[in-house]
């Protein structure tokens, strides 16, 4: 499934929408104004934790010597072309949920994300793990390994390498994947989402800043489409029972943990934003004047868009496309930067894979899955994201 393919904010659990009494079951009260702010004011600070450290890693990541952990490039065919894979996708689910039994189908995806969750957390704890171990913590290396074929047509399908930390990192990560698997609690959800929100963010690069604006433009229109024009990206966020959204109860202040009422932001509204932001703080490094103007500038705007979004939101008492609000502040306030500054032609002339990581490859294929578990998970979660495309051989082609 596409990330991109996210339910919009909502103020409802997922039975109702917001500001309706569900279709079945007890009327909830409404929430207090504390409960509102509290799960609104955490879910902003949620969606910027992943878009501000992903941003950074993203430029270690871009520096990178290591083939296997190379950040995958989005292009602007592919950027043109994804507003169109998500829309299938979406529909393809809206009609999987109408046709076929809710509870088998959340089943089978509940397995599919227990697996992606705990490698993608494994690889966002990893480098905060890896400092905390002893220096003579025994590190013994491992290598999964399997092929297709056999002599000179043998190709690689898992090169899976791996050692004794990063066995740790898995273990710590299965643990919060049995407890989302048993109980699909909001805190294990918001964890997973987390990792696979920063995860986005650090390893998908655009390679200029017009390819980032064909794809927030694109998706800009496809989440006001889908959100106004039908209620097919509703009703897939509500009957869609997967981290592929980032929630926080309303009602935390009266019923703990135990809440039910929530609010909710797709993964979308987080790295589609997040990598443009990222694009803009690689291009500050490249102008080698110390200063992170329009990183700064981008994280601001996001701010701005997301609180309007929820302005909007609790004012008409509906599901918001927050795409519509964000794309124009996360594009419009570094472009005003770059009018100011006079350095417009510098901004869209810049090219991330040139500038930083010359052999950076194309987004263009299903990745061979090679190296650590950071990029078994990267690889993995590029599967959902990505349709499938031939891989670009040589360097020279791109």
């Amino acid at each position: 499934m596409a990330e991109q393919a996210t339910a919009p904010m909502s103020e409802a659990h997922n039975v109702s929408g917001p500001g309706e009494a569900p279709a079945a079951g007890p009327v909830r009260p409404p929430a207090t104004p504390e409960g509102m702010a509290l799960a609104y004011g955490s879910l902003v600070l949620m969606a910027l934790l992943p878009i501000f450290f992903g941003a950074l890693r993203s430029v270690t990541c871009a520096k990178s010597k290591n083939a296997s952990d190379m950040p995958e490039t989005i292009t602007s065919r592919d950027a043109a072309r994804f507003p169109i894979v998500a829309s299938c996708t979406l529909f393809g689910l809206y009609l999987f949920f109408k046709i076929f039994s809710q509870e088998y189908i959340n089943l089978l995806l509940s397995m599919y994300f227990f697996v992606l969750g705990i490698l993608a957390l494994s690889h966002t704890i990893s480098p905060v793990m890896n400092k905390l171990f002893p220096a003579n913590f025994p590190s013994k290396q491992y290598q999964l390994l399997f092929t297709q074929g056999s002599g000179e047509n043998k190709e690689e399908i898992v090169n899976y390498e791996f050692d004794s930390k990063d066995l740790v990192c898995l273990a710590m990560s299965s643990v919060v994947g049995v407890w989302y698997l048993l109980r699909k609690h909001w805190i294990a959800n918001n964890l997973f989402g987390l990792a696979f929100s920063l995860n986005g963010v650090e390893l998908l690069h655009l390679n200029n800043v017009s390819t980032g604006c064909i794809l927030l433009g694109g998706l800009f229109i496809y989440d006001v489409f889908w959100v106004f024009g039908t209620n097919v990206m509703v009703t897939v966020a509500k009957s869609f029972e997967a981290p592929i959204k980032l929630v926080f109860p309303q009602d935390l202040l009266e019923k703990g943990l135990e809440a039910d009422n929530f609010a909710m932001l797709g993964l979308g509204d987080v790295v589609i934003p997040g990598i443009f932001i990222a694009l803009l703080l690689r291009f500050d490094i490249s102008l080698k004047k110390n200063t992170h103007t329009y990183f700064y500038t981008s994280f601001v705007a996001y701010i701005f868009g997301l609180g309007l979004t929820i302005f909007i939101m609790h004012i008409f008492k509906h599901a918001q496309p927050a795409l519509l609000y964000l794309v124009p502040a996360c594009i419009g306030f570094p472009l005003l930067v770059a009018l100011v500054k006079g350095e417009v032609t510098e901004m869209f002339s810049y090219e991330s894979s040139a500038e930083i990581l010359p052999h950076t490859p194309r987004l263009t294929h299903f990745p061979t899955v090679s190296g650590s578990p950071a990029s078994l998970a990267d690889s993995m979660q590029q599967k959902l994201s990505c349709p499938r495309r031939r891989r670009q051989q040589s360097p020279s082609a791109m």
